[in-house]
């Protein structure tokens, strides 16, 4: 009998058509986008006529192009157990407050879903999502060099695929600039009111669109924040609360091109000098644990 899906490393079309909540005779083709994470499997819903157009390609101007086949939807499948329903209404609770403050120019919305799954053990809760696709590039925090090289790079990266920019570069780095002051201060009012933060430390977690904006697509580890003396991890063993307020930091500094206000509530307390020293050493020992795995 195959293994439960949520414990396989990865998994395929069939084994998604295979669940009992969905339809075998299903239009769509499943496939495993690229960027994985350690809470869910992603896959791609497309239409199987653009997969076969990626594969044989299609005469334009007498040339022949294979162009990527564009999902409809991204389908993710948490891989955490939910002892309860309690349990899945408070992971779904999480998305919500998220979307409260980034929808819908901040984030990919995503309908949450609590379904039956019959595996191998019996049936169990399951949580799934049907999210929204974002097309871009991959904004990292820990690799962004700062507005002056990175944005007019991504603005010649954007130029160079099928849809043209329809912003000059200087018009659509201001757009990037000004669409990210407004993200920034929107996590921290969701900081602030909610005492919540997404995990925003993640590579492939943020997106920088063609129209320059900057869209939260993984939204499976939203943390608690609170001015608390201990780092707190989470249920993987990462610091991931703080490791989100020091990428906030990152994105405030390189994209708006600015040093952050050391006086700040939140940067005064987690990006304390102390702190950041107790944080590499956690940091460490989960990357020492994921080694060993």
């Amino acid at each position: 009998m195959p293994a439960d899906i949520r414990n396989r490393s990865t998994i395929s079309h069939a084994d998604v058509t295979a669940l009992n909540f969905v339809r075998s005779s299903t239009p769509y083709v499943f496939r495993r986008h690229f960027r994985q994470g350690l809470r869910s499997h992603i896959m791609e819903i497309l239409d199987p006529t653009h997969v076969e157009v990626e594969k044989t390609g299609k005469m334009v101007a007498g040339v022949r192009c294979f162009s990527k086949a564009t999902p409809h939807r991204m389908f993710r499948i948490f891989r955490g157990r939910l002892k309860t329903l309690e349990n899945a209404l408070f992971e779904i609770g999480r998305v919500k407050i998220v979307e409260r403050y980034l929808a819908p120019d901040f984030m990919a919305r995503s309908t949450e879903c609590i379904v039956d799954y019959r595996g191998p053990e019996g049936r169990d809760l399951m949580l799934c999502g049907f999210q929204e696709y974002v097309a871009g590039e991959i904004l990292d925090p820990w690799t962004i060099l700062g507005a002056a090289d990175l944005l007019p790079a991504l603005y010649e990266t954007f130029g160079c695929q099928d849809s043209p920019l329809t912003l000059s570069k200087d018009n659509w780095i201001e757009t990037v600039r000004e669409k990210g002051s407004r993200f920034i201060t929107k996590v921290k009012l969701m900081i602030s009111e909610a005492g919540h933060i997404p995990d925003l430390a993640g590579a492939g977690n943020l997106i920088i669109t063609a129209s320059g904006g900057i869209r939260l697509v993984d939204i499976n580890n939203i943390s608690g924040v609170s001015m608390d003396p201990s780092i707190h991890l989470d249920e993987k063993g990462y610091p991931v609360c703080d490791k989100s307020i020091e990428a906030l930091a990152l994105i405030e500094e390189k994209i708006l091109g600015r040093p952050v206000d050391m006086k700040a509530d939140i940067y005064k307390w987690f990006l304390d000098p102390n702190r950041r020293r107790a944080l590499k050493a956690k940091e460490a020992l989960f990357w020492k644990r994921q080694a060993g795995n």
